[in-house]
């Protein structure tokens, strides 16, 4: 208990150094940008990828579970629908994320401590929790909401493409199912999400590879940390904010 307590401390004044003042403007937005490409598009391969056959997976699913005729077909694009914009996209992608991102975050900064990188820059005066952290932050909060809307579509398209290449359930049938009811606030309740999920998902990881001690294998503990617990707090924050925003 004293542990989980010195951790929650400890990140705690970590963010709270994060947060200050960068002081240089023009080098933390190049950072930002630079972490935008190698935390948010380098990732968009593998967000593609699963959103695309997750979504014709669903689709395939539903479809072969109707037995009623009484169950209207278009719902199979409801379903789909909902499962990709409340679920699948937001929690699952970001569960990804955080193994792909968490573990190069905490390795990235774990390594620059075992090398003394950041004790130089501290040396130097350079606050160096807000010059390496921040920008990694910032970029993912900005990025990801974009692969987030990426993957809805993906995810409800590759739906289409398997029930039209199958024969599964009609165009028409799906794309109703699709529209049915449709509330504009749910893909504003995933977005709210990725957000917070991204949050996590780089300040946990920064936090874990800050803090690192000792050499090469303290950083590949570190890395499994990070990802390990960003999943954790990731899906304990998915039931309080459903519970807060849907409820």
């Amino acid at each position: 208990m004293i542990a989980l307590l010195t951790h929650f401390g400890s990140y705690f004044m970590l963010i709270k150094s994060v947060f200050r003042r960068p002081q240089k403007a023009r080098i933390f937005f190049e950072r930002v940008l630079q972490e935008v490409d190698a935390l948010g598009v380098k990732s968009t391969g593998i967000v593609a990828l699963l959103s695309f056959f997750m979504g014709a997976v669903i689709t395939l699913q539903t479809a072969t579970n109707i037995d009623s005729p009484l169950i209207p077909l278009y719902t199979v694009g409801f379903a789909t629908r909902q499962s990709v914009i409340l679920e699948f996209a937001p929690t699952i992608i970001s569960l990804i994320l955080a193994g792909k991102v968490g573990s190069n975050v905490a390795s990235e900064i774990g390594t620059m401590r075992v090398t003394e990188q950041i004790d130089a820059l501290e040396i130097m005066g350079v606050n160096s929790a807000s010059f390496l952290i921040l920008p990694k932050i910032t970029a993912a909060i900005l990025i990801n909401p974009f692969l987030i809307i990426m993957s809805m579509f993906l995810g409800i398209g590759g739906g289409w493409i398997v029930s039209i290449g199958t024969g599964i359930v009609s165009s028409q049938d799906y794309f109703t199912g699709v529209q049915l009811d449709f509330k504009p606030f749910t893909v504003v309740y995933a977005l709210i999400k990725t957000v917070a999920f991204a949050f996590v998902i780089t300040s946990v990881s920064s936090y874990h590879g800050y803090f690192t001690r000792g050499g090469a294998l303290e950083v590949g503990v570190s890395s499994t940390k990070a990802v390990v617990y960003s999943s954790i707090l990731i899906l304990i924050l998915n039931y309080v904010l459903t519970q807060m925003l849907l409820i």
